[in-house]
């Protein structure tokens, strides 16, 4: 436990360096070979993606943003009142604020990220904005099992919210998976907020990944100098290009690192020869249709109850419910 200067109290329960270095080895050891997206989220790594997401080109937070600011009343209607909003991935807070200014009579909201810093920070300042929630931050991958703070209060039901279509970089039986995992989270009478980015034109992807400023290229490229400084890696990083490219087949963004050159890297005591031209996948990021990802939830348990997007149809917000 670690108790933040407002005096919110953090659960720790951030992945250690032996977990990055054991499959960040297993990763480039694979064909093809990978590393694992959830490190990207550092303190640079997640002060980079802030930056993302003011893009031009990166359409994802500003749409979901018209989308909560258009209906925002209607998700918390939706949700009920007497809830525990627990948040997946909700990074620096902003679109959580918005839902929680909706909600009627929250009883806690426990928000669970990797990226501590970025969790202590937002959970500091919606601590000063709600004075009277209670905030039960947890520092953890919430990929993984792990057990959340239990509230003061007992709520009458426990809703999750999970923005920014960050199920898209899940696999779809790895994304089955972990809403088979938050269904069950969420007990009886619960409910599930998601933002899911919506399948549309090559053009319009690639451009969001491939941004003309280069910051997606250099959060890519701080993924190697996260692991160069917490993993015993030496990554050249001159020696590595972005590229961002759309699977149509699979429906999917592909990040890649390519390597400029022949040239062998170490990650402690592991050796890796890269040949020019060969690839390090980063990143997978799936989009889906309204009604395919209806039949993903639903084959995880939930029960769909509305679905909100913007006029052109870019992104949506589905609300899903249990039993």
């Amino acid at each position: 436990m670690t108790i933040s200067p407002s005096g919110v109290t953090l659960l720790d329960l951030e992945p250690d360096a032996d977990d990055f270095l054991a499959q960040a080895v297993a990763g480039l050891a694979g064909k093809p070979r990978t590393l694992p997206s959830k490190f990207f989220y550092d303190e640079r790594g997640s002060d980079l993606f802030q930056k993302i997401c003011e893009l031009p080109e990166y359409y994802v937070t500003r749409t979901e943003r018209k989308i909560l600011e258009r209906y925002g009343a209607e998700m918390a209607e939706s949700i009920g009142e007497n809830a525990e909003l627990v948040g997946f991935g909700t990074g620096a807070g902003v679109k959580t604020r918005m839902l929680l200014g909706h909600l009627r009579k929250p009883i806690a909201y426990v928000p669970v990220d990797i990226s501590k810093q970025h969790l202590t920070e937002s959970a500091d300042a919606l601590s000063r904005e709600m004075p009277d929630l209670e905030i039960l931050p947890v520092c953890a991958d919430y990929l993984q099992p792990f057990e959340l703070p239990t509230p003061s209060i007992k709520p009458d039901h426990v809703a999750v919210y999970f923005p920014g279509s960050t199920i898209g970089n899940m696999k779809p039986e790895t994304a089955k998976q972990f809403l088979e995992r938050v269904c069950s989270l969420c007990g009886r009478s619960g409910g599930l907020i998601i933002g899911v980015d919506l399948q549309k034109s090559k053009e319009v992807l690639e451009s969001a990944y491939n941004d003309s400023a280069g910051v997606t290229a250099e959060f890519n490229r701080n993924l190697l100098v996260r692991a160069n400084r917490e993993i015993g890696a030496d990554f050249d990083l001159t020696n590595w290009r972005h590229r961002a490219i759309y699977n149509r087949a699979a429906s999917r963004i592909e990040m890649h690192l390519i390597s400029e050159r022949d040239q062998i890297v170490h990650l402690g005591d592991h050796e890796f020869a890269f040949a020019a031209g060969e690839k390090i996948i980063t990143e997978f990021s799936y989009k889906h249709t309204i009604e395919g990802f209806r039949a993903l939830a639903g084959s995880a348990g939930f029960h769909f109850a509305r679905a909100w997007t913007d006029p052109e149809k870019l992104f949506a917000v589905f609300h899903f419910t249990t039993l």
